[in-house]
């Protein structure tokens, strides 16, 4: 066990050092002030890890990877001690892909009424949102961290040009079509992977160790059915009962199951339809979109370039990642009426509506349909 800790610090710590750059990344204000257990949540690979390392970098701090397949996950005492043997009476720890031991949250509760100062990461939203309101209610404070934002992009390709000129709105279009189609995974933007390469293995990865594997689920094809569908259906309305008759389930329940699986592993997110009635909200079906559009590009099967529902998850991921850092008091959903009329996103907090939004991504003004704006009206 102490072979395996030292070495996975020494690895955290190397790929720090190989990084070519370090990208200040969007996050909540006070995350670092706190003394509650600090939580950062996402989808494998989106800079957990790298956040929580640059959080601690200036502090004498212990870590375990449990990720790591050698490392006994009904030993928390053992790992306990061998983090002491290795570090000393540190007061900071960080537990990455801590939802992988067995019983993590009695394991975690204990350690911080010792009184350490807790960082923990992990990829599964319903494992560790359900301990964490059952065991750690009002003790720990949380964000979902999401790939790198348009804004977090630029910033990594340096990108300093005047938004007011020609030449600078003409820039910035380039580098957008560049973040639709390869998305903003760091090792990507930063260290330059080749995006279909990468975006291809790490949503196989996903797909077979966070659900097949996790899930224990013996339909291996029925998933991967779903993902397929799911992946080409982005910035689209999908139900359950769609997908289960597509791939032949007999319940729905368990198409709701399949689907949610994918959701937890943060690999697809969904917006349920605007209604002041619940009955029609659980009935109607959800806006499905994807949790980088570089994944959604490389790994969809295309037939003709579909920029304008690439420009729809962006914006959309741009709302939900705005809502997990900074308001998370707020509800996002789509709204379509019985004429057809669609609107991409509506905008609530408590009982108003405060904003709708319509994305298209064109040109120019000119080249808005005038079916885009009425919706809105």
């Amino acid at each position: 066990m102490r072979e395996i800790l030292l070495e996975q610090k020494e690895l955290l710590k190397e790929r720090i050092r190989a990084s070519r750059k370090i990208v200040q990344r969007e996050r909540k204000n006070g995350f670092l002030e706190t003394s509650m257990i600090k939580v950062i949540t996402g989808i494998r690979r989106c800079g957990k890890s790298f956040l929580t390392y640059l959080l601690l970098k200036d502090k004498n701090f212990g870590y375990v990877n449990f990720d790591d397949e050698r490392i006994v996950l009904n030993e928390p005492d053992k790992i306990k001690n061998t983090l002491i043997e290795i570090y000393g009476d540190v007061k900071y720890l960080f537990l990455d892909e801590v939802q992988n031991l067995d019983k993590w949250e009695l394991f975690v509760n204990r350690l911080y009424r010792e009184g350490y100062n807790l960082f923990i990461t992990g990829s599964n939203a319903k494992l560790l949102s359900r301990e964490l309101a059952t065991h750690l209610t009002g003790r720990h404070y949380s964000i979902e961290l999401f790939p790198f934002s348009f804004r977090e992009f630029l910033k990594a390709k340096d990108f300093k040009e005047n938004l007011e000129t020609g030449r600078g709105k003409s820039l910035a279009k380039h580098e957008l079509f560049n973040y639709m189609t390869s998305g903003g995974f760091p090792e990507i933007v930063v260290e330059e992977e080749n995006p279909k390469i990468y975006l291809n293995s790490l949503f196989t990865q996903i797909t077979e160790k966070d659900i097949i594997l996790r899930y224990n689920i013996r339909y291996r094809k029925t998933i991967k059915e779903i993902a397929s569908i799911l992946i080409n259906n982005i910035s689209s309305l999908i139900s359950s009962n769609r997908i289960k008759n597509i791939v032949g389930l007999k319940s729905d329940h368990t198409a709701r199951n399949y689907i949610g699986f994918f959701e937890e592993a943060y690999l697809f997110l969904f917006l349920s339809k605007f209604s002041f009635k619940p009955s029609e909200i659980e009935r109607s079906p959800k806006k499905v979109y994807c949790i980088d559009p570089g994944i959604a590009n490389s790994v969809s099967m295309k037939f003709s370039e579909n920029l304008g529902r690439l420009m729809e998850n962006v914006v959309a991921l741009d709302i939900l990642r705005r809502k997990s850092y900074w308001h998370p008091e707020r509800e996002v959903f789509y709204w379509k009426d019985y004429q057809g009329r669609e609107v991409d996103f509506v905008l609530k907090e408590g009982l108003k509506v405060k904003q709708l939004i319509q994305t298209t991504y064109a040109s120019g003004r000119d080249e808005i349909e005038r079916r885009e704006i009425k919706s809105l009206l």
